[in-house]
């Protein structure tokens, strides 16, 4: 099995949060911090699987200018480490 790891920030935005991962390109929110993670951790790995099964590449990093940690430091609430485990199955 093997393991990704990846960081996932959180951003206070009009009363909800945002949450995005930047290794992936991968964003999402939700009402609550809670909620916003939670989300952000299902678009992961429903990317991830997606991206292994067709074939295409899964890393999708944004550019600096376009990151959070630069753009929006004031209103980043945090910022974590979050693994996504893939197992992978050989079929004929």
């Amino acid at each position: 099995m093997e393991m990704f790891v990846f960081t996932g920030i959180l951003v206070k935005e009009n009363g909800c949060y945002s949450a995005l991962c930047p290794e992936l390109d991968v964003a999402s929110q939700g009402a609550t911090l809670k909620e916003a993670k939670a989300m952000l951790l299902e678009a992961a790995t429903l990317h991830l699987e997606g991206a292994i099964e067709d074939g295409l590449p899964y890393l999708r990093p944004i550019s600096p200018s376009e990151d959070p940690r630069n753009t929006l430091p004031t209103r980043m609430v945090k910022t974590f480490r979050f693994k996504v485990d893939v197992r992978v199955h050989a079929y004929a």
